[in-house]
């Protein structure tokens, strides 16, 4: 991506761009809409739907640049090549694992300061009560955990890398659209209109989910949907350092992974019998997003979130060749 002052978007950008949101929007109420003719959340085929949510950005993207705008380089226009300098790009793919997951658990301590998270950090209280639980509704739960509780939450630690490359290739389908694409597209307006703008629609995106209580299960629809929003806003704003930075996609794709895969870790150190308000703890709630929101501003104040500059073209030297002057 190349550096440009704020422009007037033209209007082939402006067709594509609705296009895009068209079909990521429509597409995504589609895919939801047994959720909201049948059993909301508890649909047993709630995995598979959402999955297939975060596929519709994708689809989106690639329906807008190869049926509509037809680039000469479709791949990079979306992110996906150039893979190098490979030792940018790997150095990236490393934040991309470690800052989310930082970001989050970042977010617990935070939460307890302000007394909306009770943590145990001894005896894992929650995270042991929600393993009963499980036993009991299998029908074994006498039965003893196979490893000490801490192991077990150890274990659960050490599976999130796993679990960021596991969720790589749904995340990307979120991602090719969002950053991949869209990104560029907006930062012709600005960086932070660019931030704001595709967090907004980032965070709204997730509507048909939100409303029926995910993420924020006790907090009215619009509640949840603005929370959902501002989290998504700080959050793609860390996503974006990644693309800007890398010039890929795959670093926000994979970060989105890990993001993913490390969210729900705050249930792992929650106190028992403690119910966890999630519009005001974790990364989900406002005392999560204190971290981000200064992580980001430092991002902004050092320019971590301008696009790189053009390489300066390389000019060929000129060879000026003499004439020998013949005189009469």
């Amino acid at each position: 991506m190349q550096t440009t002052t704020p422009t007037t978007p033209s209007t082939r950008d402006k067709l594509s761009v609705g296009v895009f949101l068209a079909l990521a929007f429509g597409l995504s109420w589609l895919i939801a809409l047994p959720l909201w003719l049948g059993d909301g959340l508890a649909n047993p085929w709630f995995p598979v739907i959402s999955i297939a949510m975060m596929l519709t950005p994708a689809i989106a993207a690639l329906v807008t640049v190869f049926a509509l705008e037809r680039p000469a380089r479709p791949w990079r226009t979306l992110g996906l090549v150039p893979l190098k300098p490979a030792g940018r790009l790997i150095a990236y793919l490393a934040l991309a694992v470690i800052v989310p997951v930082a970001l989050i658990f970042a977010a617990l301590p935070i939460g307890a300061l302000f007394g909306v998270y009770s943590m145990d950090l001894v005896n894992f209280s929650g995270f042991q009560a929600m393993l009963d639980e499980q036993l009991a509704a299998e029908g074994v739960g006498n039965l003893e955990l196979p490893l000490p509780i801490v192991v077990l939450v150890l274990l659960q630690l050490v599976s999130i890398p796993v679990g960021a490359f596991l969720n790589l290739i749904p995340a990307l389908g979120e991602e090719l659209g969002w950053r991949g694409w869209l990104l560029p597209k907006l930062l012709r307006l600005g960086t932070v209109p660019a931030l704001l703008i595709s967090g907004v629609i980032w965070g709204l995106w997730h509507a048909p989910l939100i409303l029926l209580g995910y993420n924020y299960a006790d907090a009215p629809g619009w509640l949840g949907l603005t929370m959902m929003t501002v989290m998504c806003i700080l959050v793609g704003a860390v996503f974006a350092w990644l693309r800007i930075r890398s010039e890929s996609v795959w670093p926000a794709a994979l970060a989105h992974g890990a993001f993913n895969a490390a969210a729900g870790s705050y249930l792992l150190f929650a106190a028992a019998g403690e119910r966890v308000d999630t519009t005001q703890a974790t990364i989900l709630g406002w005392t999560g997003w204190i971290v981000p929101l200064i992580f980001v501003a430092v991002l902004l104040a050092t320019k971590q979130l301008a696009p790189p500059k053009p390489a300066p073209a390389q000019v060929a030297p000129q060879i000026h060749q003499v004439n020998p002057q013949v005189h009469p």
